[in-house]
């Protein structure tokens, strides 16, 4: 079972760098919004970078980047904490560290894309932050190796993905609060950035 996590701290730093780096990321953003006036104040993500389809903030591009570490509140900080700490190591380990971070960012950003241009065409203010569209891209690229590269994932795994991805569409679809165009986005450019990558970006 690839999901479970074995080692101890120690040896998570060493094997995991660039996990290690995604999480403190978070959790310093995370700390920085709260003493500036509260994570959860749409004022202070957007200073900090939140994603929005709100002119002129819609037109600065590096929040397709910056939004990917900010989160609303502890609850969403902690649920992609975990979903990044237990889920993400095994892709870090397969790819190796570059390539892997390669693929977390580019299906960051991806997501981000897909999301702003859809909400772009709502007349509503949308905004938008958290690790969601990189995790589901981390999560279609164990799609891949699921329906592709059958001998690198055991049974387990593959019934332990299929079962995260199908109640990820359920609240997906169903919670309001959830950008869901994000994880879709996230999730297909997963899929298909690892394929590119391990076609066109071997390890020696």
């Amino acid at each position: 079972m690839i999901f479970i996590r074995y080692e101890n701290w120690k040896s998570y730093l060493r094997y995991y760098p660039v996990t290690c780096l995604i999480l403190a990321a978070n959790i310093v953003m995370f700390f920085i919004t709260v003493f500036s006036g509260g994570s959860t104040d749409s004022y202070v993500q957007l200073r900090f970078g939140a994603l929005t389809n709100v002119e002129p903030f819609a037109s600065e591009y590096w929040r397709l980047f910056s939004s990917m570490f900010l989160h609303l509140g502890f609850t969403h900080l902690l649920s992609n904490s975990f979903a990044i700490l237990v889920f993400a190591p095994p892709l870090e380990r397969l790819l190796g560290h570059w390539r892997y971070a390669l693929l977390y960012l580019g299906s960051g950003v991806i997501a981000n894309v897909i999301s702003l241009e859809v909400y772009r065409q709502t007349l509503e203010p949308h905004l938008s932050v958290g690790a969601s569209g990189a995790i589901y891209g981390v999560y279609g690229a164990f799609l891949y190796i699921a329906l592709f590269q059958r001998n690198m994932m055991d049974e387990s795994s593959r019934k332990t993905l299929y079962s995260i991805l199908m109640i990820g569409i359920v609240f997906s679809v169903m919670v309001a609060q959830i950008n869901w165009m994000a994880h879709f986005g996230g999730l297909v450019a997963g899929f298909f950035l690892y394929g590119l990558i391990i076609r066109l970006l071997k390890r020696r």
